[in-house]
């Protein structure tokens, strides 16, 4: 067998979790090849909530802005009552944007402009997806991974490092390994299309006869578009006529009298069995699985493309650092730690699917994924260990500062990159060696910052002489105190981060 490697890692699949994976990986100088077997990028709305936690990552990307430009906030939903009357509800419940949170309300923005906006950032990068371009087969041995690819130009061989599949619920990719993909199907069959139609106000979300899964139906203004996503259950039996005629009768038999809601588009539309599943393992060898590839699960609670483009951001920054000379073992801990966050997602949106059929819309804090956290992973470390506040494990969150310069600057700007970040509280900065691809910062007389009224202090609860040691993808891999640095060397061997010469 050649080890002639053409790339370092091939990602099958170019929606949110293989884009993401291409933008992190494509920053770090990895060589890849993005591959899709559909002939053009998706276009529809099909996910559409991008939550808090995701709009972090996506600060990180670079495309924050740019994603908040082509969406919107959420409406208000109009619920209809048999009786004719209705009420307004707010999906979610104002929050303000603080100090160590800056994103606090999820965004709606049509699956197919946020992926958009991610191959626009990719493009920047000097890299491109490869529409048309299906895997057939692949073979792994203890070098790497051998693909059969086939294009427009013909078949293609492909000689690679890792083989990552993002290719979504009916992976290629996780039949081929022979993974198993257990789980349930949920009883429940739906229709989702995006549509212009004339009747309705488009500032509201409506929905019609909640809790009634043989009428249900809602209708929601996309943000920044002309459309209507439809939402609805649908018969276990039949084919259902997505046409623009077919539609039109569908809602016209869902609605109330007196709408006169008309049906002019159908720019895309689909049907759906809703299952809950989760794969067995995320790892094979030299084999990944991320994103729907993974997990799939009910589309209550805006999770999946959200989870998907986590998933990707756990594994990015492990893949560059292995291929870079890390222990190979660093790349289990992907598996480690996004699995139990899925198998939780599952349970979460499926629990908010028995709570939408009965007419329950409302969504609190527990789907923005600010929350989630590593505190058992083998890459969480505290010397000595805490008993509170945040944790090794936990999301890094924001804090204002200043620098030595006298401008403001927040903990996020010194996180965005592709780097390891070091920031010791009231420490002396040079006490730290310098390392490639670690950065390190200091609050007080010794260091490059001042902790602005306290917030990083008190957001952390520190100490002086306290480290805190945030990985790339924005989680805290070590807290330790004045007299447990020495504890820092190991673990950044762990990971990969060697001393400079």
């Amino acid at each position: 067998m050649t080890n002639t490697f053409t790339a370092d890692v091939v990602v099958c699949g170019a929606g949110a979790a293989g884009l993401a994976l291409a933008i992190d990986l494509a920053r770090r100088g990895v060589s890849f090849r993005l591959i899709d077997k559909a002939g053009t990028p998706f276009g529809g709305s099909r996910g559409k909530g991008i939550q808090p936690r995701t709009l972090e990552v996506f600060e990180d990307f670079g495309i924050v802005d740019r994603i908040a430009a082509v969406g919107g906030r959420y409406p208000t939903q109009r619920e209809y009552r048999p009786d004719g009357t209705h009420a307004d509800k707010a999906m979610f419940a104002d929050a303000v944007a603080s100090s160590d949170e800056p994103y606090r309300v999820p965004l709606m923005a049509m699956q197919g402009r946020t992926e958009q906006v991610m191959r626009e950032r990719l493009a920047e990068l000097g890299r491109h997806p490869e529409y048309g371009c299906e895997l057939k087969a692949f073979t792994q041995d203890a070098e790497g991974i051998t693909a059969s690819v086939v294009g427009d130009g013909g078949e293609q061989i492909i000689r690679a490092r890792y083989l990552v599949g993002a290719d979504g619920g009916r992976s290629f990719v996780r039949h081929a390994l022979g993974t198993g993909f257990p789980g349930k199907t949920l009883g429940v069959r739906a229709v989702v299309a995006d549509l212009t139609l004339s009747g309705l106000d488009r500032a509201i979300w409506h929905r019609f006869n909640d809790g009634d899964m043989a009428r249900q139906m809602a209708l929601c203004p996309l943000a920044k578009t002309d459309l209507f996503q439809l939402q609805a259950p649908i018969p276990a039996e039949g084919n259902p006529d997505l046409s623009v005629t077919g539609l039109q009768t569908f809602v016209t038999a869902r609605a109330p009298a007196g709408f006169d809601i008309v049906v002019h588009h159908v720019s895309w539309a689909s049907d759906y069995v809703m299952n809950a599943r989760l794969a067995d393992t995320y790892r094979t060898g030299r084999v990944f699985l991320v994103g729907d590839a993974a997990h799939i699960h009910p589309p209550t609670g805006g999770q999946g493309l959200n989870t998907s483009v986590q998933d990707a951001y756990n594994l990015g920054w492990k893949l560059a650092a292995v291929l870079a000379g890390a222990p190979d073992a660093l790349l289990d801990t992907y598996e480690e730690e996004r699995r139990p966050i899925a198998a939780a997602m599952l349970g979460l949106s499926t629990g908010l699917l028995e709570a939408a059929k009965r007419g329950d819309m409302r969504r609190g804090r527990e789907v923005q994924q600010l929350d989630l956290a590593y505190p058992t992973s083998s890459l969480a470390c505290e010397a000595p260990e805490r008993r509170g506040g945040v944790l090794a494990g936990d999301r890094a969150p924001d804090a204002p500062l200043t620098g030595a310069g006298g401008q403001p600057v927040r903990l996020f700007e010194l996180l965005k990159g592709p780097h390891w970040t070091l920031i010791g509280y009231e420490a002396d900065r040079t006490a730290q060696a310098p390392r490639q691809g670690l950065r390190i910062h200091a609050t007080g007389p010794r260091g490059d910052l001042t902790d602005t009224h306290g917030h990083f202090r008190d957001t952390y609860g520190l100490k002086q002489g306290n480290w805190v040691l945030v990985r790339p993808d924005g989680y805290i891999g070590a807290i330790v105190s004045a007299e447990h640095t020495g504890d820092l060397e190991g673990y950044l061997r762990q990971v990969g981060v060697g001393r400079e010469a």
